[in-house]
């Protein structure tokens, strides 16, 4: 294999392990009932740990597609069909999107629920709007309730759902949120209806951890699970210390992991950072005419290197 296409396999699998690492400690029911008191109204103003007992079964983990007509699974017993969220091995359904983390949350009083989807980026998506997909997440995971939550006609009996978007390394930290709302233009007629059926929270966490006890007290929570920066001792301090997030054994080993995976992906930012210069400087003297010999006593690099950052470079010009 080439060289350069095994660095990028493994860059890929590096991000990829820490993608997943990532998703099972936000998978944890008391970091996303850090997550629901400063999201959804029903939970403000609650103990975390009080929030807990509310989660409904295990989130589901990078397992549910996100696909129309794959986000359900159906399966018969007793004769009956019986329809619930699609926990398919991710093999059959390889290359399929599939929502990060998803989980129902049952409401204080003891009835109703809510559906909540969970997103995190490890930055602000460059080839689409953030919120575009984020509407089309909400819009597949009421569409998806038929048959599974609400049957035929029965659209009094959707569940709202909420779909949180964690992106990092904004600019400054940051939280929307996006809602239905009814604007009266003529008459006074109420339409009857939930106009909280569709939630999106876009939070957006900044390079630098917010002081402690600050309105970014979310915001820093976020940003110490997975700062490139802390260290496993620290991060898990902070959690700790400040959160009161009870730290087992497991979740020792996913925030060590990712501190690793981190390591590796900053030096192969610094490698890849450290090749952009070379090659600058390398296609800098070639324009003003010095020679390949020049160039490679200057650089210290081949010659038929610095031909091949040429060749490729004027090739790219074409």
């Amino acid at each position: 294999m080439d060289t350069e296409i095994k660095k990028a396999v493994s860059a890929a699998d590096m991000d990829a392990q820490y993608d997943e690492k990532a998703k099972r400690l936000f998978g944890n029911k008391i970091i996303l009932a850090h997550i629901l008191v400063k999201t959804v109204d029903e939970f403000r103003g609650m103990k975390p740990e009080d929030v807990v007992p509310y989660i409904e079964g295990e989130p589901f983990i990078g397992t549910v597609p996100a696909e129309p007509g794959q986000t359900n699974a159906a399966t018969e017993k007793n004769g009956q069909r019986i329809v619930g969220l699609n926990k398919e091995n991710s093999e059959i359904t390889e290359g399929l999107i599939r929502f990060d983390i998803i989980f129902y949350v049952r409401m204080k009083d003891g009835i109703s629920q809510i559906i909540v989807n969970l997103e995190a980026q490890k930055d602000a998506p460059v080839g689409y709007h953030v919120l575009n997909r984020a509407v089309f997440y909400v819009s597949r995971l009421v569409s998806s309730q038929k048959e599974r939550d609400f049957v035929k006609m029965n659209y009094d009996d959707i569940k709202p759902v909420y779909s949180i978007w964690l992106c990092m390394n904004m600019r400054e930290n940051s939280m929307d949120y996006v809602h239905l709302t009814n604007d009266r233009v003529l008459g006074s007629g109420q339409w009857k209806g939930g106009l909280d059926l569709l939630n999106i929270v876009l939070i957006g966490v900044g390079n630098e951890l917010p002081e402690q006890n600050g309105e970014y007290e979310l915001h820093r929570l976020l940003l110490a699970m997975l700062s490139m920066e802390l260290s496993t001792d620290e991060k898990l301090r902070i959690m700790e210390t400040e959160y009161n997030i009870p730290i087992n054994d497991k979740m020792r080993e996913d925030v060590n992991a990712m501190c690793n995976l981190s390591q590796g992906i900053r030096e192969k930012g610094r490698a890849e950072g450290s090749a952009e210069k070379e090659e600058k400087i390398i296609l800098n003297m070639y324009t003003n005419n010095f020679t390949l010999e020049q160039i490679a006593i200057a650089t210290g690099k081949d010659i038929e290197d610095i031909r091949a950052v040429i060749v490729l470079k004027e090739h790219e010009l074409v």
